[in-house]
């Protein structure tokens, strides 16, 4: 029977994947100890990486090569080279001046006698002691074998310690953010730290800000970093490409994280059944473990956070317009209106930022500054509303109002309450001590009640009340120039007029 030839079958290429190598520093006198440690090693391989040698001849060499790697996981460390001594005294920098206590430290002597087993190890920190008689080539290769697995779970525990800390720090800024717009921020400056890099992220939520009727299943993007910078309020098919949307269903439908080339989408889980999901581009290619594993944890709490900040952002709010509400209340009895307050509240958080207060100090003044007058809830309507000049009789009980609102708002155990007791008492204080109740001066009068002084007199006399007309810009700056060191504190008139454009545009956009 004939031989069927076929051409030979083209042969495959095996690509052989190599992640990096382990760096093992040689450290002996005899250049035929490094050529013998090489060539018993040539073909070491774990975890699909290869070694790298680095040699150093001498102790004095040895430190300056730890020195430049850090990173390196065994030393194989000859004892006698220039002293008897040299390779203790390596072992010795490497853990007390290098402070590296990552590296796997393997002793080899020839002379045993002069560095007694028990000693150096009961003495030094090494890992390992061998005598060069004693280690053939199988010997090194377990050596090194279980130096090397001991070595890579040292660097798991530290990684991992690494990021309890990051995700203890990621919990505390996230959960001690402020606002909703503080919340989108403070993700992404915590993802980075978690995994290195950060190109475009966003946050999609079927709880929508401000409208927490809405939890259907549509998820829209709340915030975002990148090309999703613009699209708050868009749904996720909108922004996303066709691969992203089928990536970010599977997540989504999985409840799980789903990892693509260098995009990831992570699905947060909620106690309140409101879908959430977390998108990351520009991730390493190869994420470790640990990091993986940090990404779930983060990803878990990330909704929790973010409803937290909602539920705080919605009961400052109420809190806020309870108090509008109180204080519009109260100005209907007055010659002043409602939006007097709101104005004022505004111009407060102007001056106070420009007066170098935090930001949460000119938000604490924004949101307190409306119950300035609400000691004239206890003020006769007859006083409060009459159209004349008050008598002198008249206007010692309308002084009065100042007192009567600390005595309604002091000793409260909210900061926004107690701020409002501070403004209610001082705002009628005076720069030189002439005003009321106090006669207090300068930086006697609280930082608080001077600002609501200013900002309340400017407001008032550039609207019409029942006794006078409105006062144009140009005089009301005249009048509050000549009241700096007076009236009102110099800074803060210097304030005033470095912002009198912001200010009247608080004005137009507030009017009677």
């Amino acid at each position: 029977m004939d031989d069927f030839l076929f051409s030979d079958e083209p042969q495959e290429e095996e690509v052989e994947v190599i992640k990096g190598t382990w760096k093992v520093i040689i450290v002996d006198d005899e250049s035929e100890v490094h050529a013998v440690t090489k060539l018993a090693l040539s073909d070491f391989e774990f975890q699909n990486k290869r070694l790298e040698f680095i040699s150093a001849y001498s102790g004095a060499e040895a430190k300056k090569v730890i020195d430049n790697n850090p990173d390196a996981a065994i030393v194989l460390l000859d004892v006698v080279m220039e002293t008897d001594d040299a390779g203790l005294k390596v072992a010795q920098y490497i853990r007390e001046v290098a402070k590296n206590n990552h590296i796997r430290i393997i002793l080899r002597t020839g002379q045993p006698g002069q560095a007694p087993e028990r000693q150096v190890i009961v003495n030094y920190d090494i890992n390992d002691y061998k005598s060069k008689t004693e280690l053939t080539a199988q010997k090194l290769f377990t050596v090194v074998m279980s130096s090397l697995r001991s070595y890579r779970d040292i660097l798991s525990i530290e990684q991992s310690r690494q990021g309890l800390e990051k995700i203890i720090k990621a919990s505390r800024d996230i959960f001690s953010a402020h606002s909703i717009e503080s919340f989108i921020e403070g993700v992404m400056q915590q993802l980075t730290s978690l995994i290195g890099t950060v190109d475009q992220a966003m946050y999609a939520t079927s709880l929508v800000a401000g409208n927490p009727q809405d939890n259907q299943k549509k998820l829209v993007v709340f915030s975002g970093r990148g090309d999703f910078e613009r699209s708050e309020g868009k749904a996720i098919e909108e922004v996303l490409s066709t691969d992203q949307l089928l990536a970010c269903k599977e997540a989504l439908q999985g409840k799980t994280i789903i990892y693509k080339d260098n995009y990831l989408f992570a699905y947060c889980c909620s106690e309140y059944n409101h879908n959430s999901m977390l998108f990351i581009s520009g991730i390493p290619q190869h994420l470790t473990d640990t990091q993986r594993h940090l990404i779930k944890i983060f990803s878990q709490n990330v909704q929790l956070a973010y409803e937290n900040v909602q539920l705080q952002s919605e009961i400052e709010a109420t809190q806020q317009e309870l108090m509008l509400r109180l204080s519009e209340a109260l100005e209907q009895r007055s010659t002043e209106t409602g939006n007097h307050v709101k104005r004022v509240s505004h111009i407060c958080h102007i001056l106070a930022l420009g007066y170098g207060l935090s930001k949460r100090e000119a938000e604490l003044i924004r949101l307190a500054s409306p119950l300035h007058d609400v000691g004239k809830v206890g003020i006769p309507d007859a006083i409060l509303n009459k159209p004349s000049k008050l008598t002198d009789a008249e206007w010692e009980v309308m002084k009065t109002h100042t007192q009567k609102g600390h005595a309604i708002l002091k000793d409260s155990t909210r900061e926004i309450v107690n701020a409002g007791a501070l403004i209610a008492r001082d705002h009628h204080e005076k720069w030189d001590g002439s005003g009321y109740p106090l006669g207090l001066k300068e930086k006697n009068i609280h930082i608080f009640g001077r600002i609501v002084a200013l900002a309340d007199v400017y407001d008032a006399l550039r609207h019409k009340r029942c006794y006078k007309e409105a006062w144009t810009c140009e005089k009301v700056v005249e009048e509050i120039n000549q009241q700096k060191g007076k009236h009102f504190e110099p800074k803060l008139v210097d304030i005033f007029n470095d912002n009198l454009d912001e200010l009247e545009q608080v004005l137009a956009r507030y009017p009677d």
